[in-house]
């Protein structure tokens, strides 16, 4: 799917004639959103939107990892698998595993954290406990109420922000922003811009933590592509904070190509895009998260993944975030069970 430009234009026609379905849509999503959800036994922090598309969320999935293994804990990341065919509950294996069988990003978490993929999450919880998880990471699942969450740690794009306002289809957002304000835990501003601030100063004053991070590539990464002309190519939710991103670090980005989110490049799409790189001397550059939709694709190698990590400006201030909601998410578990 690629995302309607008006998304992220002011209030159009085309706004304002789906804005009954949008009220719809986001007055179900709400009232679902009420509901109790499953006690997992163990701590569960869910990384989500308010919006659909992407935002960074894979980042901080990552980021938490490893925060959480400096504090003891053994995390494992839950996710629905989506753009994969398999319903799971299976822990996801990189070396067996494509991102037909259990979709992009649990393959690319799964080189650096467990990844159990369960379309019904109740039975991912069960997996992950049975593989001695302390602590679950759920990879998106905000506004599904089955698992109940000790916190949730919502990623917006400081640049792009929330678009026109508007519930889908009018707009991104996956509910009405009330409802998703009053539960969020942490608010994660990713990037410069001012796109989020009327954002974070909501939830500033219900007491919510605010955090800033930046993207930050890989140095060798940077290495790869210093003195290069690139083309650059990603079927991510986001293409343009990929394409920012590289040109932020002086990369020469001559040629961008965007393809929708979880695109399924056949080989004839990157033959085009090595004979259109290589006519103009140009270096192609790619996500890792597309650069795992193609590690079967011979001429792939070609390619040069543009890895990246989440860098908080205060770093302690999350670690304390996190520390103290597993210590009030075990208390609260200890006196239900006493």
């Amino acid at each position: 799917m690629r995302e309607p430009e008006f998304w992220y234009r002011p209030p159009s026609l085309t706004s304002l004639l789906l804005s009954p379905l949008g009220m719809l849509y986001g007055m179900i999503t709400g009232r679902r959103m009420l509901r109790a959800g499953f006690d997992a036994g163990i701590p569960v922090f869910c990384i989500g939107n308010y919006h659909l598309g992407g935002a960074g969320k894979t980042s901080l999935v990552l980021a938490l990892t490893k925060l959480l293994r400096d504090l003891g804990e053994t995390p494992i990341v839950l996710s629905r698998g989506y753009g994969g065919k398999l319903r799971g509950p299976i822990l996801v294996d990189p070396v067996v595993h494509e991102a037909v069988d259990v979709g992009d990003e649990p393959l690319m978490l799964a080189g650096t954290v467990p990844v159990v993929v369960a379309r019904d999450r109740v039975d991912g919880v069960a997996l992950a406990r049975a593989r001695n998880a302390s602590a679950i990471l759920m990879d998106d699942g905000f506004q599904n109420p089955a698992i109940a969450k000790d916190a949730s740690l919502i990623v917006i794009d400081a640049k792009r922000g929330l678009g026109n306002g508007k519930v889908f289809p009018a707009g991104p957002l996956r509910a009405a922003l009330r409802p998703q304000l009053a539960r969020t835990d942490a608010l994660i501003v990713i990037g410069d811009g001012s796109a989020a601030i009327a954002v974070a100063d909501a939830v500033t004053v219900h007491g919510t933590p605010v955090l800033s991070a930046q993207i930050r590539p890989h140095e060798a990464a940077l290495a790869a592509l210093r003195g290069k002309r690139v083309l650059a190519f990603a079927g991510i939710g986001d293409p343009a904070r990929f394409f920012r991103t590289v040109r932020n670090f002086g990369i020469e980005l001559v040629r961008e190509r965007a393809f929708p989110d979880h695109y399924p490049f056949s080989n004839d799409d990157i033959a085009g895009l090595i004979a259109d790189a290589k006519r103009d001397l140009l270096t192609l550059v790619t996500t890792e998260k597309d650069m795992v939709r193609l590690r079967n694709v011979e001429a792939a190698k070609q390619i040069v993944p543009f890895a990246i990590t989440l860098e908080f400006e205060e770093p302690l201030r999350l670690r304390a975030f996190v520390a103290d909601r597993l210590f009030k998410a075990r208390a609260k578990k200890f006196r239900g069970s006493s």
